[in-house]
């Protein structure tokens, strides 16, 4: 790992992109899932206030209600846990906050608090990988919590209302259980289909990544959703099939594997999306001995809870490639307070906030999130101008614009990160209006200066805190997915393989592959480091990927054998 000769000759400091970062993608195919649920999580709480006039309580129970943003992409099952850990995190959080305020009115040690939490969230949230949308939202609720007048006695209260508003936006996420049980496995295994059929329409090494990944990501959510019931194992023979696809076309000297009809996977996954039944495929070669690893796989994972909560404690002790980012965000976010308190901002916690989203996983996409949160909080500024005066009007007005934004802002956010910061901006601002009309002046300059603060601080914090653990991690990935490749040549060699070890060999090298093409990634877009062994990272997934065709060619052939039968 230390041959000189291995390494590349790109220089370490990258050249930042302007125009990339702000180009449209196409929707998520599950945008109006966070986007209903929000609103419902909010409209609920909020009429109720309305009814008994204490819509100056608002802000509390937008802090409960914000967490039916969460979870959308796991299995009922888990989604119940991650969202109830979610409400718990934000709950305790916003504690620490209101505490702090009730304690002390120096905005100084209120920035040093703000900048803590947003540090501690942004660890905390990338070790148990919980998001869409991230550490954002807790930050945004208890960096503003921080500078709202409290006194000790109303806390209980208003951690109550917080509470409560969490309980419904746990009911709004779970709810759906009731009505398709099977919904999350069904859009993850139409994903994985999608995938594989472009990788067949157009094969390659961007494409082929793609359909590991979406196919490994499909395997996840589908061992992730507990006990197989009819459906799921219907689901879990479309992703064999979408799986084979991988396992077609020609590497190297390895024979290959009949390709399926991308068009038939293709109306596979049109099927599975829709409310009907999942459709019923043909069985591919070796689909029993799959599940049946699946099978014992799922149930070891029933028992490794003890390792995962391991693991979770190693990704955030001393060495963890996360804790440079935490440091990031502490640094951000306490030099872009102070410079925003400096500049004479008497609450700047939108500094805070605004340095907190920027960090990603390197600083590449970090410079990305700043182009794409400045820009997207000066036009979200001047929709605020437009539509105050409407506001102002009556208390339905205004719940019904922060509903209204609420819903865009998660049907934009898919498309580009800064068309929807457009529709955050406006119903953040709006927000502080439940709590008494400020002068719009005021609001909209003290919101221009911390937005500008915030992303020239934060993304110079990026810069300056280095990360040299990113190496280190891309490293460990090559590793990990040698010794991945070992233990799947290891049981290729075997004289009479069982399909089931073939199979797990086969999804433990694919799971590796993912993290090391993740890990480069991550070190590819990181500054101020030591040169990357590209050409090894290369050989290691070329390597891997012609292991992993020679087992799903291997595993093909025993199904196929007169002696297994036909499935």
């Amino acid at each position: 790992m230390s041959d000189t000769t291995t390494r590349s000759r790109r220089p370490s400091v990258r050249r930042l992109p302007l125009a990339a970062p702000l180009r449209l993608a196409r929707p998520s195919d599950m945008w109006f899932k966070p986007a209903l649920s929000v609103v419902v999580a909010t409209a609920v709480p909020d009429l109720a206030l309305f009814a008994t006039d204490r819509l100056d309580l608002v802000m509390y129970t937008m802090a409960g209600s914000l967490c039916a943003l969460y979870g959308h992409n796991l299995p009922y099952a888990r989604r119940a846990r991650a969202v109830a850990g979610v409400v718990v995190s934000m709950v305790i959080g916003l504690a620490i906050s209101l505490v702090a305020a009730s304690l002390t009115g120096s905005t100084a040690v209120l920035i040093a608090v703000g900048a803590l939490l947003a540090a501690a969230q942004k660890t905390l949230c990338d070790a148990t990988r919980i998001g869409p949308p991230g550490p954002v939202i807790f930050t945004f609720v208890t960096s503003a919590a921080l500078f709202v007048p409290q006194q000790p006695g109303q806390v209980p209260g208003h951690l109550a209302l917080t509470l409560a508003a969490g309980a419904i936006a746990w009911l709004v996420t779970a709810g759906p259980a009731l009505v398709r049980r099977e919904g999350p496995e069904r859009r993850a295994t139409a994903r994985a289909l999608d995938a594989a059929a472009a990788y067949l329409a157009d094969p390659g090494h961007r494409t082929r990544h793609a359909a590991a990944a979406t196919v490994h990501a499909a395997w996840q959510t589908l061992l992730a959703a507990g006990r197989p019931s009819p459906v799921r194992r219907s689901l879990e023979r479309l992703v064999v099939h979408a799986e084979a696809a991988l396992a077609s076309g020609t590497l190297g000297d390895v024979p290959a594997l009949p390709a399926p009809d991308p068009e038939q996977l293709r109306a596979w996954a049109r099927r599975t999306r829709a409310r009907g039944p999942v459709p019923t495929p043909p069985p591919a070669p070796g689909t029993t001995e799959e599940l049946f690893g699946i099978d014992a796989e799922r149930a070891a994972r029933g028992t490794s809870r003890r390792e995962a909560r391991r693991a979770l404690l190693r990704s955030i002790s001393p060495g963890s490639p996360l804790l440079p980012i935490g440091a990031r965000a502490l640094v951000g976010c306490a030099l872009a307070g102070y410079v925003s308190q400096a500049a004479g901002v008497g609450r700047p916690y939108w500094a805070i906030v605004t340095a907190a989203s920027l960090y990603q996983a390197n600083v590449t996409l970090s410079w990305n999130r700043a182009l794409q949160r400045t820009l997207g909080n000066l036009l979200g500024v001047l929709v605020f101008a437009a539509i105050l005066p409407v506001s102002r009007t009556g208390p339905l007005a205004l719940i019904g614009f922060c509903l209204f934004f609420g819903f865009a802002a998660e049907a934009l956010i898919t498309r580009n990160y800064w068309l929807g910061s457009v529709a955050v901006t406006p119903m953040a601002l709006l927000v502080l209006e439940f709590g008494g009309t400020h002068p719009a002046g005021e609001l909209i300059g003290d919101r221009v200066l911390d937005t500008v603060i915030g992303a020239g601080v934060g993304i110079l914090a990026a810069m300056l805190v280095t990360n040299r653990r990113a190496a280190g991690r891309l490293e460990k990935a090559l590793a990990a997915t040698d010794l991945a490749r070992a233990h799947a040549v290891h049981a290729l060699a075997a004289p009479q393989p069982t399909p089931a070890a073939l199979d797990a060999a086969r999804r433990r090298l694919t799971g590796s592959l993912v993290e090391l093409r993740e890990a480069d990634d991550t070190a590819a877009g990181e500054w101020w480091q030591r040169a990357l062994p590209q050409e090894r990272v290369l050989a290691v997934e070329q390597a891997g990927h012609r292991t992993l065709a020679a087992t799903a060619t291997r595993r093909g052939s025993i199904a196929r054998a007169p002696e297994n039968g036909a499935v």
